[in-house]
């Protein structure tokens, strides 16, 4: 195997984050961002262009490097393809953009933070400055799964002057779709347990979070996202009436406004600039995501927004193996 036994590095470091500082919820405004730096990076003064991974919900970018006897870790899996001669290498930097909610969106919100903000007023310059990169939108992707996969178009859709080339996994879109049907078991959960700062206080305390619990997790950080409001008691306010589960449209129409599929027209011209826009999904995807691509896909298209989208057998979980497909054709987008 070409290149097989040389290695790559990850390097720690350590973020003081400015516009973190003092954040809604407490969090550290303190970071550790993982930087890979690919095999022969210590040699010579070569520069490498730059690929920014987005975690998905709960997660952060040191998740990404986790040990499993099932999938590769992320600095495994760059590795073997940059060792394959399949990926042309690059410098791989891995967020931490986490809540106490359990995610950002990767968007600036008065109820969680600036964590656009963050990822592209902070981060992105600090790794210009630590390491030897290509410098430039020309030579930086952003890509990811899930959140991240909605992070990284909403990115792209935002800063074509930062990014040139977008990859999204299973991407939150078509809201319809991959949030509505979760309404009625939150409001379920929310009146069961008193309202929202009830149920969040019950969800801290326990030992270990089931699944049912992370979707009405999920439900309250997506709202601290899509429509956050100062005056309200968590500093948000939901979609839905948290007794009856009925849609507030007032509310729901906020979040339709960051919906990718309702995006596209007014950031079609900065999509079309990109070198790069790829997404796919799992046929089938347990938050209907295979669907909200389809969709997503064909207006693109009647825009003239050329992309690749593509479809698989699986639904929405341990599908990194899809990073295989989508790291060769960033790196070789912006090198």
């Amino acid at each position: 195997m070409k290149g097989a036994t040389e290695r790559g590095r990850v390097v720690m470091e350590r973020i003081e984050s400015r516009v973190l500082r003092g954040n809604p919820l407490n969090d550290p405004h303190v970071r550790t961002l993982p930087v890979y730096l690919p095999p022969g990076y210590e040699r010579g003064n070569r520069r490498y262009p730059v690929i920014w991974a987005l975690t998905g919900f709960t997660g952060s970018g040191r998740m990404l490097l986790n040990f499993s006897h099932f999938s590769e870790p992320l600095d495994q899996r760059l590795d073997r393809l940059i060792g394959e001669g399949a990926m042309k290498p690059c410098i791989v930097a891995m967020p931490d953009c986490f809540t106490a909610l359990g995610g950002s969106q990767y968007v600036n919100s008065s109820a969680t933070g600036r964590y656009e903000d963050h990822l592209v007023r902070e981060l992105v310059p600090h790794v210009d400055r630590r390491f030897r990169t290509l410098a430039g939108a020309r030579h930086r992707g952003v890509m990811g799964k899930s959140s991240g996969g909605y992070g990284a178009m909403v990115h792209g859709m935002r800063h074509p002057d930062v990014f040139s080339a977008v990859a999204s996994h299973s991407g939150d879109m078509y809201f319809e779709y991959c949030y509505l049907p979760d309404i009625p078991k939150a409001a379920t959960d929310l009146h069961r347990s008193g309202g929202p700062a009830a149920w969040l206080r019950h969800f801290r305390s326990l030992p270990r979070k089931p699944h049912h619990a992370t979707l009405t997790l999920n439900m309250l950080a997506m709202t601290a996202c899509y429509s956050p409001s100062p005056r309200k008691e968590l500093g948000f306010e939901l979609p839905f009436d948290p007794v009856t589960g009925e849609l507030v449209e007032r509310v729901w129409r906020r979040w339709l406004t960051q919906d990718p599929v309702r995006m596209l027209p007014k950031h079609a011209r900065a999509l079309k600039s990109l070198r790069l826009l790829f997404l796919d999904a799992g046929t089938r995807d347990e938050w209907n995501l295979h669907l909200g691509a389809r969709i997503f896909s064909r207006r693109a298209k009647a825009l003239g927004v050329k992309h690749l989208h593509a479809e698989f057998d699986d639904g929405h979980m341990d599908i990194s193996y899809r990073y295989d497909v989508s790291l060769p054709l960033v790196a070789k987008a912006i090198s």
